[in-house]
């Protein structure tokens, strides 16, 4: 797919004119990352935001003991890092590493943000982005704070199955899908071996077939106050 048009894929560009993304493109440079190479830590200087042209990127805060959080799984079409444009820091606030091998677009977020002065439709598109991202956000951080990790782990899988399948595979390490919903490794074997023993689920490999969807259902819409 020609860049331009792998680029409308992001909904940030996807309202640019042609003249606004020809100017991005020749103000951006392309970059290359292997699996488990990091793009930038946290408090690193922020001139860029990122779009993933192949690959798996990982967004993650480290605790003062050196844990890990992910914060987000950014994947093929994506944008990352652009709401920096409008927090009014120049400090990265999350570390982005590649959990497999990756090409990306870095691109210049002081000369995106004069263009969008130019383009107040244009603006009004991309806070409409930004928006929707926020909700999405909000809405993940209160399922964290108010269910179980059974509970989380249900309806993140209903939610991530194709619509009119029973089957899921996994595009990302189960590790990092774990942290993703704060749940440890093993709490995530836990969890898929119950619901494995109770034929709701059949495990294999990177592959979850939906057995019982009903009582998957029943699982996700639980009203369990206790996040443990």
């Amino acid at each position: 797919m020609p860049l331009k048009d792998a680029l409308r894929t992001a909904p940030l560009l996807a309202q640019l004119s042609d003249e606004q993304l020809a100017r991005l493109c020749a103000r951006a440079h392309s970059l290359h990352l292997e699996s488990g190479q990091w793009l930038f830590s946290q408090d690193d200087p922020a001139e860029r935001f990122f779009f993933v042209q192949q690959g798996q990127i990982r967004l993650f805060r480290l605790s003062t003991e050196g844990e890990e959080k992910i914060i987000e799984l950014i994947g093929p079409g994506q944008t990352f890092a652009e709401a920096l444009m409008f927090m009014g820091t120049d400090r990265y606030p999350v570390c982005a590493a590649a959990l497999s091998p990756s090409e990306l677009l870095a691109i210049d977020a002081t000369d995106f943000a004069a263009m969008l002065r130019d383009s107040p439709d244009t603006c009004f598109a991309l806070l409409g982005s930004l928006s929707q991202r926020l909700h999405a956000l909000i809405a993940e951080i209160d399922s964290l704070a108010l269910h179980s990790a059974s509970v989380r782990f249900a309806r993140w899988l209903l939610h991530e199955l194709p619509p009119e399948h029973d089957e899921l595979q996994l595009a990302w390490p189960k590790s990092t899908l774990a942290s993703r919903l704060t749940i440890k490794p093993e709490t995530w074997s836990r969890i898929t071996r119950r619901l494995t023993e109770q034929r709701v689920i059949a495990v294999s490999g990177q592959r979850i077939r939906v057995l019982d969807r009903a009582a998957l259902r029943t699982l996700a819409e639980f009203d369990d106050l206790n996040p443990a």
